[in-house]
């Protein structure tokens, strides 16, 4: 009985490997997409609680986007897999590449002090 259990334990685990190498196999190319638009890319990987892992991804020209992975080792492999350059934290030098127009202005600000409301 316990052999048969193990088994299905080993089969079950297969399963959520290839899974987890699908998922990551599919964020790797959308990073790589956002890298072919943007002139390159540079990313930071961020535990997000149950909903899973962010990769915030920041591109030559400061344009920016964020994916979200099922787990931080998901997010690991993608970002392994498209070549991205991950940094330890989002700090200042990191940040100062990221290029805001007037939709991020209003939308993280204007709406609190007043500014026009996002259609």
């Amino acid at each position: 009985m316990a052999e048969t259990k193990q088994a299905d334990t080993a089969v079950a685990d297969k399963g959520a490997d290839k899974g987890a190498e699908r998922k990551a196999a599919k964020l790797a190319k959308e990073i790589k997409a956002f890298s072919a638009r943007h002139g390159g890319a540079e990313g930071q990987i961020a535990h997000i609680g149950q909903a899973g892992t962010r990769i915030v991804l920041v591109g030559t020209d400061g344009g920016w986007g964020d994916l979200v992975a099922p787990t931080y080792a998901v997010a690991e492999a993608a970002a392994e897999k498209a070549g991205l350059t991950l940094h330890e934290e989002f700090d200042g030098d990191f940040a100062a590449k990221v290029v805001t127009g007037p939709y991020e202005w209003t939308r993280m600000a204007g709406i609190q002090l007043g500014g026009p409301a996002n259609a």
